[in-house]
């Protein structure tokens, strides 16, 4: 697909509209890791007041990413249609008055229904926000202005620990879900006051229903089967799930115009490659700051503040090295830096995995600079090598890649940490009796995450050169 603008006076106006789209782009970026890593800090609080199991509690992070998974090649197929603009400051109202009704809920169910709510508000930014960023910025700019935007996002990663710990303590968990509503309503205003026109795809294919309906059954089905595991519903749930993911596939190989289209993943091995390093990365790391909030608050007895200061060290360290990183990915191949960077997350989980009640925090903090810096190394590169693997007419696939592996690996770690706590705690509560089982659910899950770099490095280093493959198109 290639995209179309229509603004008044475009040529004149081209620097105005990058530096508003980059704006409007960059202060979302902030503000949803923001709201979602202080959402992670305020899980003690919200199992205390809600009571909720840890196995529940899970599913207050699962529900929001199940949802923006589910949902994000939806928004992406949709905002080619209706318009990228427009689906992204719609996303951003949705999550305005999805993130209230959160703060408001009652009990655990509201609150996981308002969560699911809220994932499928971020996915319409998901779908759309690299895709507006590669429209209007040229190729040879695009790893620096994804460097910048990456780093903005660690940098809402970073702040959202510290803000919110210091929230929570002080008002209490609620006000973590309002934390970033103020920004929200300055995109809006930007993107209705600041951005004129809109992108569209010039060929306007019909909607992909049933591709749509599969693969968000797929997902739902797949997350519910984990929580439930290993007893007979959820291994019913976990084929069912699969059966739907291959008839996904298979639908979207033989559709003219699919909901994402997979044939990419067939014929373009940078691409391939690229993206499923990211599936691994992020299965890797994403419920990093899940699992050591509850250890740093049960196992070590810190405030959410001073939890919030330990878990600002990863995201901290991403933020710093993400736009030197992207800026490398223009000269130095992707593949090299990406492999350099998961190598040493590999060494920061491993640490981790060696986490206990005694353990001290320096430990803890020199595992957390490892793997922030590896991941920093891996990410700009990667997501540089994705969008610079594909044709133009191809971008916004590209941009869905980005997003959909993403959250499916994001998706995949919380899955994960859900299918450790529901083995190894059920549903017993977060009391002081149960820690040696949570210590251990913790253990494991950084073990296993670890293990999973292993294959991620193989995959990193076998895809090939991007920068002889982009010369040779041009």
């Amino acid at each position: 697909m290639t995209s179309t603008m229509t603004t008044p006076n475009a040529t004149d106006s081209n620097t105005t509209l990058q530096n508003a789209v980059l704006l409007m782009v960059l202060l979302n970026a902030f503000t949803t890791p923001l709201m979602l890593s202080a959402t992670n800090v305020a899980l003690p609080g919200i199992s205390a007041d809600l009571g909720m199991s840890a196995v529940a509690l899970s599913w207050v992070p699962l529900a929001f990413l199940m949802a923006s998974a589910m949902f994000v090649l939806l928004f992406g197929s949709l905002a080619d249609r209706i318009g990228r603009k427009r689906v992204f400051l719609l996303g951003t109202a949705a999550v305005i008055v999805t993130s209230a009704i959160a703060a408001l809920s009652l009990n655990g169910p509201m609150l996981i229904a308002a969560r699911f709510l809220q994932g499928i508000s971020a996915a319409m930014l998901y779908a759309t926000q690299m895709a507006m960023v590669a429209s209007v910025f040229p190729a040879q700019r695009r790893g620096r202005v994804v460097g910048l935007v990456v780093s903005v996002i660690y940098i809402g990663l970073a702040a959202g620990p510290l803000l919110g710990g210091f929230v929570i303590d002080t008002l209490g968990w609620r006000w973590s879900f309002l934390l970033q509503l103020p920004l929200a309503l300055a995109v809006l205003l930007i993107g209705m006051l600041r951005v004129p026109g809109e992108w569209r795809a010039d060929d306007q294919t019909p909607f992909d229903l049933r591709g749509a309906l599969l693969y968000s059954t797929a997902v739902m089905l797949l997350c519910l089967a984990v929580s439930r595991l290993p007893g007979a519903a959820g291994v019913a749930l976990l084929a069912a799930g699969s059966l739907c993911l291959v008839g996904f596939v298979r639908h979207a190989l033989q559709c003219p115009a699919p909901l994402w289209d997979v044939r990419l993943f067939f014929s373009n091995r940078v691409f391939t490659l690229s993206s499923a390093a990211s599936l691994i990365m992020y299965t890797a790391t994403y419920a990093n700051v899940v699992m050591l909030s509850l250890y740093l608050q049960y196992l070590k007895t810190l405030t959410a503040t001073e939890a919030g200061l330990m878990l600002m060290l990863q995201p901290i360290s991403m933020a710093v090295l993400s736009p030197l990183a992207g800026r490398l990915s223009e000269r130095v191949e992707p593949r090299i830096l990406a492999t350099a960077g998961m190598s040493l997350t590999a060494v920061g989980l491993a640490v981790l995995a060696t986490l206990d009640s005694d353990s001290s925090l320096t430990s803890l903090a020199v595992a957390l600079l490892i793997t922030g810096t590896g991941f920093a190394l891996f990410s700009s590169p990667n997501v540089n090598a994705i969008m610079g693997s594909v044709a133009p007419r191809h971008l916004g696939s590209a941009s869905g890649a980005v997003a959909t592996t993403r959250l499916l690996g994001q998706l995949a770690s919380m899955m994960l940490v859900s299918l450790m706590l529901a083995l190894l705690m059920g549903n017993a509560p977060l009391t002081v009796e149960n820690y040696p089982q949570l210590e251990h659910a913790i253990r494991l899950s950084f073990a296993l995450a670890a293990a999973l770099c292993v294959p991620g490095i193989l995959l990193s280093m076998a895809r090939g050169q991007l920068h002889t493959r982009t010369s040779e198109k041009s």
